[in-house]
């Protein structure tokens, strides 16, 4: 393994982090302030347009995707460019289109899409045009297992009909959410994992109904779309928006989420980086019982104790995305699973560290700590929680023994 970054690598990443200090973080407390000022909570704002236009104009743009209809770069390229937009998450990702859950959207619409629906779909989303929602999780059934999953899609003649309810449904809040790709089942007698399927729902459809905003620890975060409760009653599309075949959606939902759960694993780290970096200029800067935070020996130790975690999460997110880029999503799906484990925890750790040393500071809106806290405990659920990850990973082990 050579993690040394190449040519093309560092080309872009001198680009982006210039990008992030001429154009992102001054842009930080203007979004804040256009957030506060705008009258749909859901909607985007002025200064987020204006930065996706200026990374689009500097080539910064859809890095994520590999292949012919994205940037061309390898899971390990990508790798240390994520971890820079990571340190501002509310911004940079969604300023290079690399935000979720677009990014998985089109990377499903690439992988298995049929010409006419990247054409309709695929190519709005890479060009920033619209957003889009994957409808998979319901309330009324545990999703982490996702053979649970009870939203009917019925063929009906030419059509399909599609009912159920969803919730946390990332995106759907946004007024340019144009698309879901919603996950139910077609035929409820098949073997559990060729029961679902997936299909494509534009948003006007009739039958569509966004029922509510949800919450994620008070956050709305609706400055990536929210997230939303749906309800399918009835909802008519045509045969032909249903995505591969019957019976797929079970397998081009794990073909999903193996990127996306190390996109995530890689901008946690530039998250932590960020925190670990503010909580060391809190401690120079403040006095406690007659000297510096920096000098007590319990905020010295987190400091250590934090740089350690995030030197071994990187090996371990690197090694990652060069096992994806080597011997494919299946090869490094341990690997993927322990990146998904380990990572959202620890970063979590860190950020619970560097709130406690900017006391009261640390949970107010004017640091973006309590904010990058909310989003890694939440990334301990989304895409399967942690237990679920450790059982299946715990199976594999196992195996090599019975």
């Amino acid at each position: 393994m050579d993690f040394t970054f190449d040519a093309r690598t560092e080309e872009l990443r001198e680009k982006l982090l210039a990008f992030m200090a001429e154009h992102v973080y001054p842009a930080e407390p203007v979004f804040h302030e256009q957030l506060a000022e705008r009258e749909n909570p859901w909607t985007s704002v002025p200064v987020v347009e204006e930065l996706k236009a200026e990374a689009r104009k500097r080539g910064l743009w859809n890095f994520f995707l590999p292949g012919e209809h994205g940037a061309g770069l390898t899971n390990l390229q990508y790798a240390p460019l994520a971890e820079i937009t990571g340190r501002s998450p509310s911004l940079a990702p969604i300023a290079l289109n690399c935000a979720a859950p677009d990014t998985g959207n089109m990377e499903v619409l690439a992988m298995f899409g049929n010409e006419q629906q990247r054409k309709q779909w695929l190519q709005p989303l890479l060009d920033g045009e619209i957003r889009s929602a994957f409808a998979m999780t319901e309330p009324d059934v545990a999703s982490s297992d996702a053979r649970n999953i009870a939203t009917r899609i019925r063929r009906d003649g030419a059509d399909y009909v599609i009912n159920g309810r969803k919730w946390y449904i990332s995106g759907a809040m946004n007024p340019n959410c144009r698309i879901f790709i919603v996950m139910g089942k077609t035929d409820p007698d098949a073997e559990p994992h060729r029961q679902q399927s997936m299909i494509l729902v534009p948003r006007d459809t009739p039958g569509v109904h966004v029922k509510r905003g949800m919450h994620v620890f008070g956050y709305t975060d609706g400055d990536h779309g929210g997230h939303a409760e749906v309800v399918f009653d009835d909802a008519r599309v045509p045969a032909e928006n249903l995505i591969a075949e019957e019976g797929s959606g079970f397998a081009i939902a794990q073909a999903r989420l193996g990127p996306g759960r190390i996109h995530h694993c890689m901008r946690l780290i530039g998250m932590a980086e960020r925190a670990i970096e503010l909580m060391c200029r809190r401690a120079v800067s403040r006095e406690a019982f007659g000297k510096a935070l920096a000098q007590q020996d319990v905020i010295q130790e987190w400091i250590a104790e934090a740089r350690v975690r995030v030197e071994q999460l990187r090996l371990l997110v690197l090694k990652t995305a060069w096992l994806m880029d080597t011997k494919g999503n299946k090869g490094a799906h341990t690997e993927i699973q322990a990146i998904k484990i380990a990572t959202p925890a620890s970063v979590e750790w860190i950020l619970d560290k560097a709130i406690q040393t900017h006391g009261a500071g640390g949970v107010s809106q004017d640091f973006p700590l309590a904010e990058l806290w909310a989003a890694a405990r939440m990334l301990r659920l989304a895409d399967g929680p942690d237990e679920v990850h450790k059982r299946s990973l715990a199976r594999r082990e196992l195996k090599r023994y019975l």
